[in-house]
């Protein structure tokens, strides 16, 4: 079957994972030159990601080319790479200078992603269905967290005309933290309510 462009992108957003945690693992070199080169490398390569999330579903609702495949990648490809950049950024290695993103943040987001892949596998094996049902609050928390990881790549560079720019990232990180919290929430509601139809469903076929 020959891959849509939709599907091709979203590949390639995963392939730019590596690159650019290769660079964040060197923005803390002990040569100033390279700790700078990195992280604009490495803040290029994720603006081109995130640009590249809204590409890929644009294109495949302008095609018409929306498939299985691509639904499956999209979510995989934002997960691996605000897993990757969270856990970065609270590294000795890969933080930002000046700024250090707090762990009860990171273990909010990423552990909202780990009771979605729990719940997506309970509702599998219960239903022997896939069930797959985006909310809007769903991608309002995926673009707070690319928005999030964004501002701080750029903090130090923002810091030398705005010092406030720390008050701005708090907001941030905390509306993503809360976010991925409700998303969670609503993701355990529409997967409940999933398995008690397909049950119900099923004791009336039996009758």
């Amino acid at each position: 079957m020959r891959l849509s462009w939709a599907s091709r992108i979203t590949i390639l957003r995963i392939l730019l994972i590596v690159p650019f945690v290769s660079c964040m693992l060197k923005i803390n070199d002990t040569e100033q030159l390279m700790r700078v080169a990195m992280r604009h490398a490495a803040t290029v390569i994720f603006l081109v990601m995130a640009f590249s999330d809204a590409l890929d579903g644009y294109l495949a609702r302008r095609n018409k080319q929306v498939t299985k495949l691509g639904a499956f990648l999209d979510p995989v490809a934002d997960k691996l790479l605000i897993a990757s950049a969270c856990l970065l950024l609270i590294s000795q290695r890969g933080h930002v200078e000046g700024v250090l993103l707090p762990p009860t943040v990171v273990v909010l987001i990423i552990g909202k992603d780990l009771l979605l892949i729990i719940g997506f596998l309970i509702v599998y094996f219960t239903t022997s269905q896939v069930f797959v049902a985006p909310v809007l609050i769903g991608k309002i928390a995926n673009n707070l967290q690319l928005i999030m990881v964004g501002a701080i790549l750029i903090a130090p560079e923002v810091y030398s005309f705005f010092p406030g720019w720390i008050w701005v990232l708090r907001v941030l990180w905390w509306s993503a933290a809360g976010t991925a919290i409700l998303v969670t929430l609503i993701y355990i509601r529409n997967g409940s309510h999933y398995i008690e139809e397909y049950e119900q469903g099923s004791v009336s076929r039996e009758a």
